[in-house]
């Protein structure tokens, strides 16, 4: 009996060493037209002072070389986030094909992936990415590639109008609204809070399928806007795999928001697991108040 008891209470400790084993996350960077070298350290920390996730980067060879041997390992991650794009005119910063099918592999068999700030702006040709990421801006996209997706009267209005894909005003402290207060993401925090001065991302098209809208931010015609809600926080399920976008996080001073941490932490845990064990910290950002760490 003493013996099934031990192996029992054996059993209780494994399992709990295993729920709290960190997360595997890879930040996928090396090519960008933002500062990724300043960015992605700055991405590792933010995560790896959850305690939930162990990080590595992956850096894909310069500008100048051959992209044909990159192939990340995606199948031993829990989630990849994404802070690289190349949208030159000869889109030099395509992946090779079989790395480009075992991403969407990857993803459709249940993997979870972040795309950062101007992540968004990849791969206007690949079709399954552009099912990934939802809507992105930029690289020739317009119309042919999706809708814009609009908050107006209370709910998410898909808007088929022609015009380019993908623009901002100059940086500015915004107000991000929350509008799905009831997903992991986003529950406990406040309606409105104030975020720091960022690119304010506007008139992102793409295909929009399953597609949760969580947070916006009007984007003011004073500020060379649409004036328009535009999405600023969003979820989607590719196949089994979820995905959490952000538009935020252009620079290092935008990033030590905390309304941008505490979003990029939770919405990388959600991608991550399908849910969120994170408390909203007591210096989170309110309405009239941008909150930033050091």
């Amino acid at each position: 009996m003493l013996m099934i008891r031990r192996i029992a209470i054996l059993a209780c400790l494994t399992g709990a060493l295993a729920l709290a084993a960190p997360k595997k996350a890879m930040i996928i960077d090396g090519r960008n037209n933002h500062d990724w070298q300043a960015t992605t350290p700055v991405l590792k920390q933010i995560l790896e002072e959850t305690g939930l996730f162990t990080v590595d980067v992956v850096t894909a060879p310069p500008d100048n070389e051959s992209l044909a041997s990159f192939s990340p390992n995606f199948a031993g991650y829990d989630v990849i986030v994404l802070n690289y794009n190349d949208f030159g005119p000869k889109n030099a910063g395509d992946w090779p094909g079989k790395t480009q099918l075992a991403f969407e592999k990857y993803v459709r068999e249940g993997g979870g992936v972040v795309s950062f700030h101007a992540a968004d702006n990849a791969f206007p040709k690949w079709v399954e990415f552009n099912k990934i990421i939802g809507l992105g801006g930029w690289a020739g996209r317009n119309e042919k590639d999706g809708p814009y997706i609009r908050w107006r009267d209370g709910k998410v209005v898909r808007d088929d109008s022609p015009g380019r894909g993908g623009s901002h005003g100059p940086r500015h402290e915004f107000v991000v609204e929350i509008r799905e207060p009831n997903h992991p993401i986003t529950k406990g925090l406040p309606l409105k809070w104030k975020h720091a001065m960022d690119e304010l991302y506007d008139r992102l098209r793409g295909p929009a399928e399953r597609l949760t809208l969580l947070g916006t931010a009007f984007s003011a015609i004073e500020m060379k806007g649409t004036g328009e809600h535009e999405p600023i926080l969003f979820t989607i399920e590719y196949g089994k795999g979820r995905v959490f976008h952000t538009t935020l996080g252009h620079d290092v001073p935008a990033m030590k928001c905390v309304g941008f941490i505490v979003t990029m932490q939770r919405g990388t845990e959600w991608a991550a697991t399908g849910k969120v064990t994170q408390k909203i910290p007591a210096d989170f950002p309110t309405a009239d108040t941008v909150s930033v760490r050091p």
